[in-house]
């Protein structure tokens, strides 16, 4: 399945942990739709990504942004305000995917206006299916802006 439009769902995964790319990626490859997911590993080159500096002057506008939020250089929080402040930008579903149990990061990231806060399960199944999930959410529920 694609979008309406056509084309394949564009997803920015922002996550530093090797392992947790393999398994999303392995996740969204299972899934129910065609998709192309891009990968950067710090907020830096997520925000470069999303404004389409230099590597990334050809990177597509993505349709979710997984981030996580224990990231080198500049962290997922200061991404997520970045995000959410930018007019061409905010409209963006940002779905925030973090080993965080903290109660002061969940207020926080709703504070900065995150679409919904989940805590990665350490379980190899559990993860997966937390991924599938998000996927069939925003995809085949939810109502996107174009």
């Amino acid at each position: 399945m694609t979008t309406l439009d056509g084309r394949p769902v564009e997803i920015l995964l922002v996550e530093d942990n090797e392992g947790d790319v393999r398994l999303t990626r392995e996740a969204l490859r299972e899934g129910h739709f065609c998709n192309r997911l891009s990968v950067v590993g710090d907020g830096v080159h997520a925000l470069d990504f999303l404004y389409r500096r230099p590597p990334y002057q050809e990177a597509p506008r993505p349709d979710l942004i997984l981030l996580d939020l224990n990231l080198p250089r500049i962290d997922g929080r200061e991404v997520l305000a970045e995000i959410k402040s930018d007019p061409s930008l905010r409209r963006i579903p940002v779905v925030v995917l973090t080993t965080s149990r903290a109660e002061e990061d969940l207020v926080r990231t709703y504070d900065l206006h995150a679409n919904c806060f989940i805590t990665k399960p350490v379980d190899f199944d559990q993860f997966i299916q937390v991924v599938k999930n998000i996927e069939n959410f925003w995809f085949t529920i939810v109502v996107l802006p174009p």
